[in-house]
């Protein structure tokens, strides 16, 4: 075989797989009317995700951290090998207009290499230091066209796989014990605001009762206000009018007196 030969099946290949490569997809945005490069990109999204928590996980010296990434990472390869991939095997031999046998066939290698890319991730538990880091292994491989992996025979996943660690136990008792207190506190605060709430319903009841009678009072006030001004008024003008009677009277008393004087005046002048 001559190096032509090499180079023009090295670029059918690529053009081949060229359809499902996940970044041209998302740069080119051409997945939007395929469900199965949608979700086989949303998976490999989810995969490479996993694959740097782990990294990151690696590095991290804060135990607690490692064991919240790893939980995180295991729950993550939970769905994927339990609702994703499923689907993608589904949609995987679907018929789709425009794809040839060859395409299809290309689908079904590639969700066949995902379990093996999965389960390579490693998640701090006791199933994951069983991978040697490399998709294909034994774990992976293919045997009489069935695809094994750490699940039992009906499909679902044993015990070990989700067996937590010492790490993640006690993680998980001191995030219970916090998640105690914190109900103890809201409980607490919900009793108080049922209090305030209750005083509030009364205070309001209350007031509702006291209305009336404040409504009441504003009208004994008004009509009060109302004799009150009355009351004045005639007061006023009674006061005027003993006013001008007694007036009366001293004149008459005042003119006497003068009416005395000069009568005295007038006797002793007369003499």
């Amino acid at each position: 075989m001559t190096v032509i030969d090499i180079l023009t099946r090295v670029d059918a290949i690529c053009q081949k797989y060229d359809k499902y490569d996940v970044d041209k997809l998302n740069g080119a945005n051409v997945a939007g009317d395929d469900p199965f490069a949608r979700l086989y990109a949303s998976v490999d999204a989810d995969i490479n995700q996993c694959v740097e928590k782990a990294e990151t996980a690696k590095q991290e010296k804060n135990r607690a951290a490692v064991v919240a990434l790893n939980a995180e990472i295991r729950r993550t390869k939970a769905k994927l090998l339990e609702e994703d991939l499923p689907k993608l095997q589904r949609l995987a031999v679907k018929k789709v207009k425009g794809l040839t046998k060859e395409e299809i066939a290309t689908r079904s290698d590639l969700v066949a290499a995902l379990p093996d890319r999965i389960q390579s991730i490693p998640d701090g538990s006791s199933s994951a230091t069983k991978k040697n880091g490399t998709w294909g292994g034994a774990s992976g491989s293919r045997t009489g066209g069935a695809i094994q992996f750490d699940s039992t025979a009906d499909g679902n996943f044993d015990d070990e796989y989700f067996k937590g660690t010492e790490e993640s136990n006690q993680f998980r008792q001191e995030y219970e014990m916090r998640r105690i207190k914190q109900d103890e506190g809201l409980s607490v605060i919900g009793e108080g605001l049922e209090t305030l709430k209750n005083m509030a319903s009364d205070m309001n009841e209350e007031l509702d009762r006291q209305v009336p009678l404040m409504d009441e009072m504003d009208d004994k006030v008004d009509r009060a206000n109302a004799d009150l001004k009355n009351t004045n008024v005639r007061l006023k003008e009674t006061v005027l009018q003993l006013r001008s009677s007694r007036n009366f009277c001293i004149d008459i008393i005042l003119l006497c007196v003068i009416l005395g004087i000069a009568a005295y005046l007038y006797n002793v002048l007369k003499k």
